[in-house]
């Protein structure tokens, strides 16, 4: 019998967010894949779900989902649980899924595997969770109960695929939230504003690490990426340091990322950044130590100082340019 697994969908400007649709493209070929999708939107992405795997879509369009606070999905979701009993809840893991998945299964006991590059069920059905440890180390974890658990897929570790002709069956949730879910209130919004693509889904990112030197050398590694039209990174060392925000950080404790080109520009290549890199199609090294990791797993290594090497890039990329 098919396994039933849950995807909770998350809307972003109105569509269904990419991270939703890979794992909603990977619960398909486990088994039975059912949608929740939450908010003011959701009656409107509701029959595209279909087209990306799901036989069934749980559909709650209220704008309560709307506003930042996960208490009222967590809601939402436990009653859905406690009236049906799915085998698996496989969700992506972003800022406000960590939160919902971490409440629900403290409010229902439910097993948790966070930061899946990988799932299936073996010969005798049980559930095999792969997650990287420790950089270049992985496991196979599993649940070690019979029940519903609860899996974070990495963004990225699935490819989005179209099943041509399905069309999922819609079914409208009936759902009083609780006023005490809805206690805390937003105050202030400000959103971080950025020129370029999203270091997510940018197909070219150059990044920059501690042998930058000080933060003032950084504006080379923005330069670079806004000339050859990609997107700013960066290690946790620099982030942890205080150079730049969280939001720009690449690694097993950062974002995730698989562009056709990265360039990394005095980073050593330490194990839980090449975590959130080596995916890439091409990797460009840029460090004056001849030994660093990064040159492991780079395509193109250029031996020298960052400070001196990218301002002589950043010149002859604008100089081919002028001539297209």
């Amino acid at each position: 019998m098919a396994k039933t697994i849950w995807v909770l969908v998350e809307i972003e400007d109105g569509r269904p967010a990419r991270s939703s649709l890979e794992v909603l493209s990977k619960a398909a070929h486990l088994g039975r894949a059912e949608a929740i999708v939450l908010g003011s939107a959701a009656a409107t992405v509701a029959p595209s779900l279909g087209e990306f795997g799901a036989e069934k879509v749980y559909v709650h369009a209220d704008p309560t989902y709307d506003t930042y606070l996960t208490l009222p999905a967590v809601d939402t979701l436990s009653d859905l649980l406690q009236r049906q009993q799915p085998d698996l809840l496989l969700f992506p893991t972003t800022y406000d899924v960590r939160d919902i998945a971490a409440r629900l299964s403290a409010r229902h006991n439910l097993g948790l595997i966070t930061d899946a590059t990988d799932l299936r069920y073996d010969e005798s059905e049980r559930l095999e969770v792969t997650v990287p440890w420790g950089g270049e180390n992985v496991v196979v974890a599993t649940h070690p109960y019979q029940g519903t658990g609860i899996v974070l897929a990495r963004p990225k570790a699935f490819s989005v695929e179209r099943f041509e002709g399905r069309q999922a069956e819609i079914e409208q949730l009936s759902v009083t939230l609780r006023p005490e879910s809805q206690q805390m209130k937003i105050l202030d919004r400000v959103e971080v504003q950025s020129e370029g693509p999203a270091l997510e889904d940018a197909s070219i990112i150059v990044s920059g690490g501690r042998g930058l030197g000080k933060p003032e050398n950084y504006r080379l590694v923005e330069e670079l990426a806004t000339v050859l039209g990609g997107a700013p990174g960066a290690t946790r060392a620099i982030v942890d340091a205080g150079w730049l925000p969280y939001s720009y950080q690449i690694g097993q404790t950062g974002k995730t990322v698989k562009p056709t080109l990265y360039i990394a520009c005095g980073i050593s290549g330490a194990i839980q950044h090449l975590a959130g890199m080596k995916g890439s199609k091409y990797i460009v090294a840029i460090n004056k130590d001849e030994h660093a990791p990064i040159f492991s797993v780079a395509d193109l290594g250029i031996v020298g100082d960052v400070l001196t090497v990218l301002p002589q890039l950043i010149e002859e990329v604008k100089r081919r340019k002028a001539q297209l």
